[in-house]
């Protein structure tokens, strides 16, 4: 569980890409002002603002520690876990932030 709560942060910090231009977090918000993470592209993430992105990844481990009932968190592991998921959304823009993340948490050794 420590790898899901490890990759969710890497989703979170894993953001924007200096060749393309930034986009607020808020643009992805439906008309009530909510982010549906669930749907949120890693080409939307990648996208957005470093600080929108760090924000977003600690919501998501918060997210996935919360699902598998832990309460620590390792730093070095997280930071290694956002930029597997970094990598990985970069060479697949289409996929969702969340496959991202099963993708890391699944292929780590």
């Amino acid at each position: 569980m420590t790898r899901i709560v490890f990759a969710i942060s890497c989703a979170l910090t894993l953001v924007s890409s200096a060749a393309e231009a930034q986009t607020p977090l808020t643009a992805y918000a439906d008309s009530k002002g909510y982010i549906h993470v669930q749907e949120l592209t890693c080409a939307q993430l990648a996208g957005t603002y470093q600080e929108d992105a760090d924000f977003l990844g600690v919501w998501y481990s918060g997210w996935y520690n919360g699902l598998g009932k832990h309460n620590t968190i390792k730093i070095d592991r997280v930071k290694q876990g956002i930029h597997e998921v970094i990598v990985h959304c970069k060479a697949n823009k289409g996929k969702k932030v969340i496959q991202a993340i099963d993708f890391v948490i699944k292929n780590q050794k």
